[in-house]
């Protein structure tokens, strides 16, 4: 979602200094690659790059490519074979061994909507999203290139002769079960359908001076950042510049100020026990992926006694959304490594992985696109 605001945010520069614009997106992959489909990275006809295609080894290639696409005012689709060592066609030796290929499309400015207005439909409000880009390997065809997003069933379609809107929600009915790319066969054509998740609001309880490196490492990720606390003397914006909202505020007045669902991450951090407590008691039940608790294992298990004693039932869904000690076992001692061991956690929960070593992961470390 990151790589997208900033995408966004660049477009809207490069239009008000009467810049040119390119989109490259990553829409397939065989066999190993830096970046999967869905990588997208925004090029000016000054050669700024926002976003990225691969580690970094493709872009100088890719910006030429960019701006010969808006020179010609039309889509390109390049592939770049990585998979024999020996091949130097591109000037780089990417070691993936794999095959790229990369959508290159002009960005008409002058378009009531073009695939950069597509994208900012995603930033929009919190719902996930799929955005659909057509494109063939069979280079002679036409690249149509990112034509549709989906939201909440409401698809915007910028050229109704290229898709259906019926065939779109079908297609996409996939990707947001699985919550998963998906790539579909269609003709001489093949479709990209990336699914895009809501952005991450992550909510921490306490504005202590431990919870600065939190904020600071969380606001890398682009997550909309969210502060509450009792205590006039901490709740305070100055303190946390990159926080988007600070609240002085109880248990009670957090729950009525922010819309709470999936997309949000709570982190009690107060130091304050009560105050952890009486706000774990009116989120434990709400559809939250993740609840972390600061400090020990007996904290947490002194929580769940109180909680359970009270009349709360507890089972095994309430049980699994909670974290604490919160953190990967890191051996985080400070509050900046304690900040980096909790983000991790977070992201490994997010993704629906274990935080493992990637030396030890016998699976790939990308699961493949759907592809039908």
């Amino acid at each position: 979602m990151k790589e997208i605001n900033d995408i966004v945010k660049a477009y809207r520069e490069a239009k008000g200094n009467g810049l040119k614009t390119a989109l490259a997106t990553v829409v397939k992959v065989d066999g190993s690659s830096y970046r999967q489909p869905g990588a997208r990275m925004l090029v000016t006809e000054d050669g700024q790059l926002t976003g990225a295609i691969s580690g970094g080894c493709l872009e100088g290639d890719a910006l030429k490519k960019a701006v010969l696409a808006i020179h010609q005012k039309n889509n390109k689709l390049i592939t770049y074979d990585t998979s024999n060592p020996d091949d130097v066609e591109f000037g780089v030796q990417l070691g993936c061994n794999g095959i790229v290929h990369i959508l290159f499309e002009y960005i008409d400015e002058n378009a009531a909507q073009n695939p950069i207005s597509l994208l900012e439909k995603t930033t929009e409000g919190r719902n996930e999203a799929v955005v659909t880009t057509i494109f063939s390997l069979e280079k002679k065809n036409t690249q149509i290139g990112t034509i549709a997003s989906i939201i909440n069933q409401e698809v915007t379609l910028l050229n109704p002769n290229t898709i259906s809107e019926t065939e779109l929600l079908n297609f996409s009915s996939q990707v947001f079960e699985a919550k998963k790319n998906v790539i579909r066969k269609a003709s001489s054509n093949e479709i990209l359908l990336q699914y895009i998740p809501p952005k991450t609001t992550l909510i921490i309880a306490g504005a202590g001076n431990d919870v600065k490196p939190l904020v600071e490492t969380a606001s890398i990720l682009g997550w909309k950042i969210i502060l509450a606390d009792g205590r006039a003397t901490h709740a305070q914006k100055k303190r946390f510049p990159k926080a988007d909202d600070v609240l002085l505020a109880t248990p009670e007045e957090i729950i009525n100020k922010i819309e709470i669902d999936e997309s949000n991450i709570f982190v009690l951090m107060t130091h304050n026990y009560n105050y952890d407590l009486a706000l774990l008691k009116l989120i434990i039940h709400r559809p939250l992926k993740y609840i972390g608790l600061l400090g020990p294992k007996t904290k947490l298990d002194r929580m769940i006694e109180d909680m359970t004693s009270s009349g709360m039932v507890i089972g095994n869904e309430e049980l699994n959304k909670l974290f604490g000690p919160v953190g990967l076992d890191i051996g985080a001692e400070t509050s900046e490594e304690i900040a980096i061991s909790v983000v991790a956690e977070i992201q490994a929960v997010l993704n629906q992985r274990k935080g493992l070593s990637l030396r030890d992961k016998k699976e790939k470390i990308h699961t493949d696109i759907v592809s039908n």
